[in-house]
C-alpha cells in the first residue's frame, strides 16, 4: 500500500512540474496581427504582421481554412493546396493578401509559422456571403485579431488531483469496509 501511495504522489509530482505542450513553440502576440480589408465572399482581406514578428528575411508558410476555401488565393495565384511560402520583410514583418471565394462564407483562419523560428502566428476572421452582405447593405463582418485557441481546461490540475485523490479515497474506504465486515462474520 505504501508503494502505491510512493507512485501516486511521484506521478502527480511529475504531472504538476511537466510544462504545457502549448509554451512549447513561440507565438506572435495578437498585438502583432492585424486584418484588414473587405470581410465579404470575393472580397479582399490583408492580415499584416507588424515588424519582428518573424525573423528577418525568413520563410514563412502560410496555410489558410475554412468553407470554401479551396477557391481562395493567396496573393495573386489560386491555391488548391491552401498554403504557401512566403518571405519576411527586412523587418521581420510580413504583409499576407488573401483574395475570399466568391461562394464562401463563414469562420476563416490563417496560420503563419515561421521556417526557422518556428514562431506561429494566427489570425481568424468571419465573413458574410456576398448575397447576404449586399442585401442587408453591410461591407460584410468584422474581422477579429489573432487569438490562440484555448485548448486548454477550465478545471485547474490540483482540482484534479483532488477530485482523482477522493476517488482513491473512498475505493480504499470501501476495501478497509469490506474487510472489517468480512472479519466480524467469521468471528
Amino acid at each position: 500500500m505504501k508503494k502505491l501511495i510512493a507512485a501516486v504522489v511521484l506521478a502527480g509530482a511529475a504531472l504538476l512540474a511537466t510544462p504545457a505542450a502549448a509554451n512549447a513553440a513561440g507565438y506572435a502576440p495578437d498585438s502583432d496581427v492585424s486584418i484588414s480589408g473587405n470581410y465579404v465572399a470575393g472580397g479582399v482581406v490583408v492580415i499584416n504582421f507588424s515588424e519582428g514578428a518573424f525573423q528577418d528575411n525568413e520563410t514563412v508558410n502560410v496555410q489558410i481554412t475554412g468553407a470554401g476555401v479551396n477557391d481562395a488565393t493567396l496573393g495573386a495565384l489560386p491555391v488548391t493546396t491552401v498554403s504557401r511560402a512566403y518571405v519576411a520583410d527586412a523587418d521581420g514583418s510580413l504583409d499576407v493578401r488573401v483574395t475570399l471565394p466568391v461562394g464562401g462564407s463563414g469562420s476563416y483562419n490563417l496560420t503563419a509559422t515561421g521556417a526557422t523560428s518556428g514562431v506561429v502566428g494566427v489570425a481568424s476572421f468571419t465573413i458574410a456571403p456576398a448575397d447576404v452582405a449586399a442585401g442587408a447593405g453591410s461591407t460584410g463582418g468584422t474581422g477579429t485579431n489573432g487569438s490562440l485557441a484555448f485548448t486548454g481546461s477550465t478545471v485547474s490540475t490540483l482540482a484534479l488531483w483532488v477530485a482523482g485523490g477522493a476517488v482513491v479515497l473512498g475505493g480504499g474506504l470501501l476495501a478497509v469496509r469490506g474487510s472489517v465486515r468480512r472479519q466480524r462474520e467469521t468471528v
